[in-house]
């Protein structure tokens, strides 16, 4: 049965992320639907990742991370990023990216992009906050941005 907060939540429609990292020569990174700025000045972003996913485990052991927005048009890479596992899956062998700071991947076809340093990590459940200072960035001055509802259709390839 829905709940009143699930009603909620139903109406937001915020932009998806892909997150990737990099821990020496292992790469991972998925798609997060929970992501956002938490502060102006400094400038700080937050993004929680499934401690069920592949990149969780990458993450952990990462000083940065790269965020990127995704075109609308490309939903082959939300369903790269979100519908398959990084255990079973090299993400990166199909896909055009970049070394960013740190060698985090950088993905090239993204529409927007920043890479942050971890500050902080939090537990907030079954997801874990990675606290990000923005390092490098590449933004256009509008674009629309692959949304949640876009993306609804995709099954998650991490374990439940």
């Amino acid at each position: 049965m829905e709940s009143a907060f699930d009603a909620f939540t139903a109406l937001l429609d915020p932009p998806v992320h892909v997150v990737t990292a990099a821990a020496g020569p292992e790469l991972a990174g998925c798609l997060v639907g929970f992501a956002g700025q938490c502060s102006i000045e400094p400038p700080r972003f937050v993004v929680w990742i499934s401690k069920a996913n592949h990149t969780y485990g990458v993450a952990s052991r990462c000083d940065t991370l790269a965020v990127h927005l995704l075109p609308r048009h490309r939903h082959d890479l939300a369903e790269l990023f979100g519908g398959r596992s990084g255990d079973s899956t090299d993400k990166f062998a199909s896909v055009a990216w970049t070394p960013g700071p740190s060698g985090v991947p950088v993905l090239t076809d993204a529409q927007a992009w920043f890479v942050g340093r971890v500050l902080d990590r939090a537990d907030w459940g079954d997801h874990v906050g990675f606290l990000l200072e923005p390092v490098g960035t590449d933004a256009p001055a509008h674009a629309a941005s692959l949304t949640l509802d876009d993306v609804k259709d995709i099954d998650a390839g991490h374990p439940a």
